[in-house]
């Protein structure tokens, strides 16, 4: 934490769809407090282009030329807060326990309500977490 801001790192297992949202949801809401990461224990080719639309849509931002990428866990650094995203998987085990399970079903495959239902809901429990801070 050394300019002040906690690292945060959102974990699912491929690192392609909820936690890439999560990722950019607080870099555009809330990187005044925190620095924020993503990654999985596997890694897709590119991040679902279904939310790389979705987000750029609804808030302007584009995730890949933001330079976000599937990563993985050893592919950042250690953090201050860790949140599993993940819901009817098992999230991977990164060396400690989570801060936060949300819990959060995969959009991927369905249509755009659901993808905004799963961006809306990030977008709450990022506002949450930066308020309670």
């Amino acid at each position: 934490m050394i300019d002040g801001r906690k690292k945060v790192a959102f974990i699912c297992v491929h690192n392609s769809c909820r936690s890439q949202i999560a990722e950019a949801l607080v870099k555009h809401l809330a990187s005044d407090v925190f620095q924020s990461y993503s990654a999985g224990i596997e890694t897709k080719p590119q991040i679902n282009q279904d939310a790389v639309r979705i987000m750029k849509k609804f808030y302007g931002i584009d995730m890949e030329a933001n330079g976000q990428y599937s990563k993985l866990i050893i592919d950042i650094p250690e953090v201050d807060i860790a949140i599993s995203m993940g819901r009817n998987v098992g999230c991977p085990f990164i060396g400690r326990p989570f801060d936060d399970n949300w819990g959060l079903d995969d959009p991927t495959g369905k249509d755009d309500v659901d993808f905004i239902k799963v961006i809306r809901e990030i977008e709450e429990r990022i506002i949450k977490l930066k308020n309670n801070l």
